[in-house]
């Protein structure tokens, strides 16, 4: 069975290029403050853009497998990740999704797209009544990730739930990568769809930016504002384990019992992995999916676990400015 949920996600810009530059300002409007939007009316502007965007995916791609290959030498992945999020703030400029008109004079939206070749992210094309069978052909080649006709009703709001949708779908290279950092029965842990369902409920919920880590085992999440936080996963097998860890680093009978419950859980590799100061945390448990299977417990990292600051999104997202059409 796959992995349907995504092991690294986080945001990026949407490009949309259409030459009605009416269209492009209801686009604007339309898509929510919190996304990062580009508007485009002229094709060699958006491919301007676009030209340096393989580059930057590859550059950041270098970046996570180093990440990965200091793990296999023993370096742990959660100091590593919290560093990646403070010291590459660019992350967040990457194209994650091109939203490009069918026709347009000189050329169209499948030509552009297919200039496109080396950049892995997603490709959505709008089309007028005429061109529908041309976007059919087009998906069933596997050119387009979704097409869209323009005279459709609520267009806007079919428009956003595709890019939602193509947002949070897995990147294939990226989940390989990360997989590789999960033992197989973590893998299959995330693979009942109980549990898979419920955390990306969780995800899209608390986080923008987020990663699955085997060890220890939970997911490392980052809210609009800056604020890390930890999700700790434990399977119903491994409490025990637990238990004994921190009973071993003198949390007591009371914590011990209650981890061994399934009520509580401890922060108890967190803590040593960052060096945190103070005592150990602890958490209630959550649901989330099969309580048979698993439990979690959600945690705020404090600022003392962070080796810098971490520009949040939302700050990111006041440097863009305004929305307007680039033709230039």
């Amino acid at each position: 069975m796959a992995l349907t949920i995504s092991l690294f996600q986080r945001p990026g810009s949407i490009l949309f290029l259409d030459d009605d530059p009416h269209y492009l300002e209801m686009l604007g409007m339309a898509v929510p403050d919190h996304w990062q939007a580009e508007l485009y009316a002229h094709p060699w502007a958006f491919g301007r853009h676009m030209n340096h965007e393989p580059a930057r995916w590859e550059a950041d791609a270098a970046w996570q497998l180093q990440m990965i290959d200091r793990w296999r030498q023993g370096q742990p992945l959660l100091p590593q990740v919290l560093r990646y999020w403070a010291e590459h703030p660019q992350r967040y400029q990457l194209a994650k999704t091109c939203v490009v008109d069918y026709a347009m004079p000189g050329t169209n939206g499948l030509i552009i797209l297919d200039t496109l070749l080396d950049w892995p992210g997603s490709r959505v094309l709008l089309t007028g009544q005429a061109d529908e069978q041309v976007a059919v052909q087009a998906f069933n080649n596997g050119l387009i990730d979704q097409y869209i006709p323009k005279q459709a009703p609520d267009i806007t709001r079919h428009l956003l739930s595709v890019i939602r949708k193509l947002a949070l779908a897995p990147h294939p290279r990226l989940n390989t990568l990360w997989r590789a950092a999960l033992r197989p029965a973590q893998q299959s842990v995330l693979q009942i769809p109980a549990v898979s369902r419920a955390l990306q409920t969780f995800t899209e919920q608390h986080w923008v930016e987020y990663v699955v880590l085997g060890e220890p085992f939970g997911l490392l999440g980052l809210t609009a504002d800056g604020t890390c936080q930890w999700l700790q996963l434990e399977p119903h097998d491994s409490l025990g384990e637990l238990a004994e860890l921190a009973a071993s680093a003198g949390m007591g009978f009371d914590v011990a019992r209650d981890i061994r419950k399934g009520t509580r859980l401890a922060l108890v590799e967190v803590h040593q992995q960052l060096a945190l100061p103070g005592p150990i945390a602890t958490a209630p448990t959550l649901p989330m999916g099969d309580d048979t299977a698993l439990r979690a417990a959600l945690f705020t990292l404090p600022t003392a676990a962070l080796p810098q600051p971490i520009l949040s999104y939302r700050q990111h997202l006041e440097t863009c400015g305004p929305r307007v059409i680039r033709d230039a």
